[in-house]
């Protein structure tokens, strides 16, 4: 009896040994866990959720003074921000999405698909609903998330080093309390001040790679003691005495 136990049990094992390398051979994709996880292949022409999913997280690599449309058509600037992303991390860049590219992703987001090194938390310390400002809860959620990803590339491409997040979304009430401007980037979701090291101008230097079109920092009124990053989607300032 004890043999026939120990050989079902030898049994078993092999087949669940066979299955898991089966199912590396397949190429399975590897899982995000709570997050999202893609299915294929993506290259230019592709178009669909995922290709939206993926511009997401390559958001913050869309070259000098530009940003990424998230519009899940993969064209040539997607698959620019995606050769920059390889390149950063690594990656054989070819500019194609696939096995390699997505584990690193996976690698660098938590389950509720924000980036590593940042929360919602940091982006969002006016209230937990993210309501009262200029565009719907949802919207200035997203936008946040968005941001989150430019603000990982942008700690990427500074060495890794901490950024600290000192103000992000703002309701109305939120804004009126720090005396922001009326019209504000905060009450979008889109914005951060950020504070620490390294330098502001650094900070707003290097931002300029990254997808943010609104950049402010020393030499600007009220911004000397921080910089701030925002994607404005109609105008492109830069006020600094930082050389930008």
């Amino acid at each position: 009896m004890r043999r026939r136990i120990i050989s079902l049990a030898l049994a078993t094992f092999m087949t669940l040994t066979a299955s898991i390398t089966a199912v590396f051979a397949a190429g399975a994709p590897a899982h995000a866990d709570g997050c999202y996880t893609w299915s294929r292949v993506l290259k230019e022409g592709t178009s669909g959720e995922d290709v939206r999913q993926l511009q997401i997280r390559v958001s913050g690599y869309p070259g000098y003074n530009a940003t990424l449309a998230l519009d899940g058509e993969f064209g040539p600037a997607t698959e620019a921000a995606v050769i920059r992303f390889q390149k950063a991390y690594g990656l054989a860049a070819d500019g194609v999405a696939g096995d390699n590219t997505y584990a690193k992703i996976y690698a660098l987001q938590d389950n509720d698909c924000t980036p590593i090194n940042f929360s919602y938390a940091e982006l969002n310390k006016c209230n937990s609903t993210w309501a009262g400002g200029a565009v719907s809860a949802t919207q200035a959620k997203f936008n946040a998330l968005v941001t989150m990803w430019k603000l990982q590339a942008l700690r990427k491409a500074l060495g890794s080093v901490p950024i600290t997040i000192s103000s992000g979304f703002r309701s109305y009430s939120c804004n009126n309390a720090v005396g922001g401007a009326s019209n504000s980037r905060h009450l979008f979701g889109d914005a951060a001040d950020l504070t620490g090291t390294p330098s502001f101008c650094k900070l707003a230097q290097e931002a300029r790679y990254h997808g943010f079109r609104e950049i402010l920092g020393p030499g600007y009124p009220d911004h000397s003691d921080h910089a701030h990053v925002a994607n404005d989607p109609v105008k492109l300032w830069s006020a600094s005495s930082c050389g930008i």
